[in-house]
């Protein structure tokens, strides 16, 4: 990170801001936003993509592979969290002192600009809830600026650029990133042990998270029901929301499957909440952007509408087709609470079987969090496992999800995403809920699953 340097001074009209992993999650919206703003944008990525191609048809100069001769003419660099300092782009840009920034300072500085700050925190459901907020602030008519770090069908993108004075963000508290934000509001969804790979223990995210929450000049909102949150967010005053006695948004009337309930705040009814997606882990999700309107002054009318017309993010229990008379879904989860979130969702839906094929995240986080990842990926009633999926990482720790295959009663292990389509292709019967899970590529094997129908 450049500590000498202010990011201000670059991010400017006419500027020249080349972004290094420019295919990423939160690195592809970026560049779209700074051109949005008047910038010359290009970047580099390690492969071609969806994401590459979508930067490139909105006039992004984009190369493929890294090299220094890409940062011609660029003022600055920002950079992915995965590009170090051996990277031939940023080792050229430091050699010829162009400053280069990280990813989350750039975001810091481009909502420095907003009356509203709203950034979205917690270990999961940050994408969700994000996109409920986005739907919400489009019907009290906001015209907000969006980062998600996923796709929201309702904006046909991850991202949107708005003319009001409001902006939320999904904000993630790996390396610290999002301490580099000026929240005028922090949202705490949840505190685990997750990104051991930077973190030291729960209790070193929590005091990130302590950090965070620290920072919102206008209040903080978060979770009265998850004891980590509580503890992380001891000393700071907070509007609390959940399911337990004692906070100050809370839910009535709820109905068993998770989706219909009144929402209290501060004893009175606020509004009447009908989701249009599955599971108590996204009634919590609704009971947060509730508690986050409330606090903003929103209407309960607008959040009602924002909420029941959310019908989930993309890769968040995507609907991806038919196979065979067996429904296919996709899902980001990768850390053992997503999944048992998202597997006991899945049985509300009703006693069809349950075939999974999971692709775990990162060798540190499939090592460090073994024991919890047998428990919860032994309720599907078929498991598939596809090999880990290394994203920034080597694999230094000696792990593999044969490992974890072993480990499980029934559990079928495959080296790549071919034989895991294949295995799928001879398991699925006719009633099924099929789901491909991780934040990888394993949606490509049910893609290819149903490109075969």
């Amino acid at each position: 990170m450049n500590k000498n340097k202010d990011i201000s001074a670059f991010l400017n009209r006419g500027s020249h801001v080349h972004l290094v992993g420019i295919g990423g999650v939160s690195m592809r919206p970026l560049g779209l936003v700074l051109k949005g703003m008047g910038m010359t944008v290009s970047g580099s990525d390690m492969s071609a993509s969806v994401s590459t191609d979508e930067l490139i048809a909105h006039g992004i100069h984009v190369d493929i592979g890294h090299s220094a001769g890409n940062i011609a003419g660029a003022d600055c660099l920002i950079r992915t969290a995965a590009a170090h300092n051996d990277n031939p782009e940023i080792a050229a840009a430091r050699a010829a002192g162009i400053p280069v920034f990280e990813r989350a300072q750039a975001w810091g500085q481009i909502m420095k600009s907003y009356k509203n700050a709203i950034c979205i925190s917690g270990t999961h459901g940050k994408t969700t809830t994000t996109s409920m907020m986005t739907h919400i602030l489009m019907e009290a008519g906001k015209d907000p600026t969006v980062m998600i770090g996923g796709y929201l069908p309702l904006l046909h993108a991850g991202h949107r650029v708005g003319k009001g004075d409001t902006i939320v963000l999904e904000s993630c508290e790996y390396c610290d990133s999002f301490l580099n934000f000026f929240p005028t509001l922090a949202v705490v969804l949840n505190v685990e042990a997750d990104h051991l790979d930077y973190f030291k223990d729960l209790a070193d995210i929590q005091k990130s998270f302590h950090k965070f929450a620290g920072m919102a000049t206008d209040g903080v909102i978060a979770n009265g029901d998850d004891s980590h949150t509580v503890e992380a967010l001891e000393g700071i005053p907070y509007t609390s929301f959940g399911l337990g006695e004692g906070n100050q948004v809370t839910a009535a009337n709820i109905s068993p499957d998770w989706r219909h309930f009144d929402v209290l705040c501060g004893g009175e009814f606020y509004c009447h909440l009908d989701l249009g997606v599955l599971g108590k882990h996204n009634a919590m999700n609704a009971l947060a952007v509730a508690a986050t309107s409330w606090v903003m002054g929103i209407p309960g009318t607008c959040v009602a509408r924002g909420v029941h017309a959310f019908h989930g993010a993309g890769r968040r229990m995507e609907y991806k087709g038919d196979y065979h008379g067996a429904k296919v879904y996709d899902d980001y989860a990768h850390h053992p609470d997503e999944v048992r979130a998202t597997l006991e969702a899945i049985r509300g839906m009703g006693d069809n079987r349950l075939v999974l094929a999971f692709q775990p995240h990162t060798y540190t986080r499939t090592k460090l969090l073994l024991e919890d990842f047998v428990r919860e990926l032994g309720k599907a009633d078929v498991l598939v496992l596809a090999e880990i999926y290394a994203a920034r990482e080597s694999n230094t720790v000696g792990i593999s999800s044969a490992d974890l295959a072993r480990r499980i009663p029934g559990a079928i292990y495959c080296e790549t995403l071919q034989e895991v389509t294949a295995t799928l292709r001879e398991t699925v019967r006719p009633g099924d809920i099929v789901v491909t899970m991780g934040a990888g590529d394993i949606f490509r094997a049910g893609e290819a699953l149903l490109a075969k129908e």
